[in-house]
């Protein structure tokens, strides 16, 4: 059934909940909606011990499959894979009031992706705007965030060409995810079809993106997943075609990458496997991929002086196709979304080596996709 995101949002405001305080904190939780998710969830974490508390409904909404947070922890927004958004063919993003210390979730409104098939975003570190990835439709987009969290209508939007040559999943633009840099110049979008990770110039003044450079992956990579290293001088994004990561330089005056070595996700060749998520340590000690179908997050240590990638083994003890996970803010604990699985799991991770270590918490949530932390 075609339904606007206006009318399966609700404001669901549940009783008062314990604060988060201390090493306790909130982890939010993107899902697919269906028989066993209505929407986003939200999940005590206590970071000293990596217990997860039982997951409530924070809000109800339609496939909330990608989550940003505000720099100031006081709105949460969403991408919401719908097809139809108030007649047009259109994806919606979702904002939402934030209470940090209850983890409560008010909706506020909704906005159109412009495009259809949204699957990424990140708020700007003015937290003024929300740059969004449109999959589908191939394009990126920026919408404006007011002083009380209310979205605006598009203030930019890039249409990405075609392939030069079509073929298979890279037959026309995929635009699968944005990320913004440490100084909040410029936003790189890696685009599956294109086979590229595309460079914008980002001006947070007016909430405008530019083309500024162009990075060709290898044929065949198709890069979905993007990551900064926290010096701000390496990157990684990950290969969702080829089952690969890149390790990659990145020159922030210029908006500029160059690539450094590439490394399987895989300990063997797997039929059907692709990768999800890429996601940096806080360390900057070690990088880690999900793959799915090897069902595995697989485990890098990089060399802190020139930013390549050493493969260091996998862990796949409760994964069932893992979209996105998250290291908390402690650096002592990864929480990986199954989204086959129904479920979330935590892994210990080892300070020295970066391997990672089961633990016996899990969280019942229906086909997730997303975690984000707020303390």
């Amino acid at each position: 059934m075609r339904r606007t995101l206006l009318a399966v949002i609700s404001a669901l405001v549940l009783a008062p909940l314990a604060a988060a305080e201390g090493p306790k904190m909130w982890a939010f939780i993107g899902t697919y909606t269906g028989k066993k998710s209505q929407g986003i969830y939200r999940i005590e974490f206590d970071s000293e011990t990596g217990k997860l508390g039982k997951p409530e409904l924070a809000a109800e909404v339609a496939s909330p499959s990608f989550l940003a947070v505000h720099p100031n922890r006081t709105h949460l927004f969403a991408v919401c894979e719908i097809s139809n958004f108030e007649g047009k063919k259109a994806g919606g993003v979702a904002s939402f009031t934030l209470d940090p210390k209850t983890g409560a979730l008010k909706p506020i409104n909704q906005q159109s992706s412009v495009g259809p098939g949204p699957c990424h975003l990140v708020c700007d570190a003015t937290g003024k705007y929300v740059l969004g990835a449109n999959y589908g439709g191939g394009s990126t987009f920026v919408l404006p965030v007011g002083a009380d969290g209310k979205l605006g209508e598009a203030s930019a939007f890039v249409q990405h060409p075609r392939p030069a040559d079509p073929k298979g999943r890279q037959e026309a633009p995929h635009a699968h995810s944005v990320n913004l840099d440490k100084a909040n110049v410029f936003a790189v979008v890696a685009d599956l079809g294109l086979n590229q990770l595309l460079v914008y110039k980002f001006d947070a003044a007016k909430g405008t993106i530019a083309a500024n450079t162009a990075l060709d992956q290898h044929p065949g990579a198709g890069p979905r997943h993007f990551a900064f290293h926290p010096n701000g001088k390496f990157a990684y994004t990950c290969n969702e075609l080829d089952s690969s990561v890149t390790a990659l330089t990145y020159d922030a005056a210029k908006g500029e990458l160059k690539r450094l070595n590439t490394l399987s996700t895989l300990p063997e060749p797997t039929k059907g496997n692709s990768t999800a998520e890429v996601v940096v340590h806080p360390s900057g000690k070690f990088v880690y991929v999900s793959n799915r179908g090897h069902n595995s997050i697989a485990v890098f240590t990089v060399n802190e002086a020139t930013g390549e990638l050493t493969a260091a083994g996998h862990q796949g003890e409760g994964v069932k196709i893992p979209r996105n996970f998250n290291v908390d803010p402690t650096g002592k604990w990864m929480l990986v979304c199954n989204q086959a699985g129904d479920s979330v799991i935590v892994y210990s991770i080892d300070q020295a080596t970066g391997a990672l270590k089961p633990t016996d918490q899990k969280a019942e949530v229906g086909a997730p996709v997303c975690v984000k932390f707020v303390q």
